[in-house]
């Protein structure tokens, strides 16, 4: 790794980017500095613009994947170099949108969790869902995480370094005594292997994406179903229990408001409270309209 890669390396650390970030980054940059041929501290407006066509025009990549190669390229100049100027010349794509996160109904959240494999991935996946955990945030989770007293969990590896607090409801942690009584983790609350044998280390988000498929395929779900997939559900699920949105801002450890209110879109609850100006400018009722196609002449 060269020093400028290094550099932009420590400052992603400093900044607390989750590890698969910063193993991106460091790959979009290479893979950039390759096509343009030159030293990164040496490259102008020009190899930014014709880059930035040739990821569109002639690899075709999809508009999230263009966006986080521009993102990773904007984190060299304008923090690792302090070339903030070079922002301009690596815009988003004008159409990019975010898409509205597919939820999973309440009654498809029970058989998927009835449908997991064993009381391993129960547990996980009743883990995910009660308390909207992202999950790098399952995986990292210790046995002393779990306040039985106070009825919460203790996350510590939240996005952005920022600890926080979710309840604990009574029905995951009589699921998770059970499981405790048959596995008994000792430091990890779901410890990984290593060479096949059970290890007193963190499992993989691989597991947790394993999990999740198995038990969406044995409940007939065709749903593109994912660990982050349970976590737009809870948050959806809450929001229509009557949550206010500011409390589930905290509860998923959100940085920005904005991005908890995506959620509103998604709940029934909030989409039906709405009336139509359809419902109140008054029209005669349909049986009343004329059937016939025809073109009638004016009388």
């Amino acid at each position: 790794m060269t020093k400028l890669l290094e550099q932009m390396r420590q400052e992603l650390v400093r900044r607390n980017y989750a590890g698969s970030t910063i193993r991106s980054y460091l790959r979009i940059v290479i893979d950039f500095q390759r096509y343009v041929c030159k030293d990164l501290d040496q490259i102008g407006p020009d190899d930014l613009r014709r880059y930035h066509t040739y990821l569109i025009e002639d690899r075709k990549l999809a508009v999230r994947t263009v966006v986080q190669h521009v993102a990773a390229i904007r984190f060299l100049y304008c923090k690792t170099l302090k070339r903030r100027d070079m922002k301009e010349d690596l815009p988003y794509p004008r159409n990019y949108k975010r898409r509205l996160p597919v939820v999973l109904s309440p009654e498809e959240v029970r058989r998927l969790l009835d449908s997991a494999r064993n009381l391993f991935h129960r547990a996980m996946l009743m883990t995910v869902y009660s308390c909207g955990l992202r999950r790098i945030e399952v995986c990292q989770l210790k046995v002393s995480d779990i306040d039985s007293q106070r009825m919460v969990i203790r996350v510590t590896h939240g996005k952005g370094g920022v600890d926080r607090d979710v309840p604990l409801s009574p029905a995951l942690l009589e699921t998770l005594r059970e499981y405790w009584r048959w596995m008994r983790p000792k430091t990890w609350l779901f410890p990984g292997t290593e060479k096949g044998w059970r290890a007193d280390k963190p499992i993989t988000a691989k597991m947790i994406w394993a999990a999740a498929g198995y038990a969406a395929k044995k409940a007939g779900i065709t749903k593109n179903v994912s660990p982050h997939l349970l976590r737009h559900s809870y948050a959806t699920h809450q929001l229509e229990a009557g949550m206010d949105l500011k409390t589930l801002q905290v509860l998923l450890g959100h940085g920005d408001l904005e991005t908890t209110s995506r959620y509103l879109h998604l709940s029934n609850k909030h989409l039906h409270a709405i009336s139509t100006p359809l419902e109140r400018i008054g029209m005669k009722p349909a049986a009343a309209v004329p059937r016939s196609r025809r073109l009638r002449k004016p009388e």
